[in-house]
């Protein structure tokens, strides 16, 4: 789980909270002022929260993995699936009210296998198989994203890296000491 926080002055003046989830990491936030950062090459986030209590969180995962995975690695989709949900579950969310938005997937090295496209596939049928509304998301193309979510509003806002940065791979993997400079904003719900 992410344990870095920093923070940082919203418009209105209020403190907000901001936790950075890397990758094989999640984070779950159960109060309001709270921003989840990420940034994604070809790995999938998961952003995940019960609409009616604010309870919500994120996930970074780098491979999809499947149910008959040994290892227990936050590295794996299916890993970290089920421990952002039962976190949330522990802190009052309810499983049948869950929503979620996925991000990522990008195919960021051409002379790698399409994992991000495995990735995407993976998130998208794990939360039909779970029951659990996929109510948005920007998956796929070639270009790594900086995700932004607020667990108490469902709100996400997403920022295109400029692809021809050498360094993506190590960024995904770090957390960031500020964000990469971006090439466009996209503002989902």
């Amino acid at each position: 789980m992410s344990a870095l926080p920093n923070f940082r002055s919203r418009d209105d003046g209020q403190r907000e909270r901001v936790i950075h989830v890397v990758q094989g990491e999640y984070a779950v936030a159960e109060h309001g002022g709270v921003v989840l950062n990420t940034i994604l090459g070809s790995c999938v986030a998961t952003c995940m929260r019960d609409p009616v209590t604010g309870i919500g969180g994120m996930n970074h995962f780098l491979l999809p993995g499947d149910e008959n995975e040994t290892s227990t690695s936050m590295r794996y989709g299916v890993n970290a699936m089920e421990l952002l949900i039962n976190a949330l579950i522990q802190r009052g969310a309810i499983r049948g009210r869950l929503e979620a938005k996925l991000f990522g997937g990008a195919n960021v090295m051409n002379n790698l296998s399409d994992i991000g496209a495995k990735n995407a596939v993976f998130a998208q049928k794990f939360l039909e198989a779970e029951g659990i509304a996929c109510v948005g998301k920007s998956l796929g193309g070639t270009q790594a994203r900086r995700v932004r979510y607020w667990p108490e509003t469902g709100r996400a806002a997403q920022m295109l890296v400029d692809s021809s940065m050498a360094n993506l791979v190590s960024i995904e993997r770090a957390k960031p000491a500020a964000p990469p400079p971006p090439s466009g904003d996209l503002e989902l719900f």
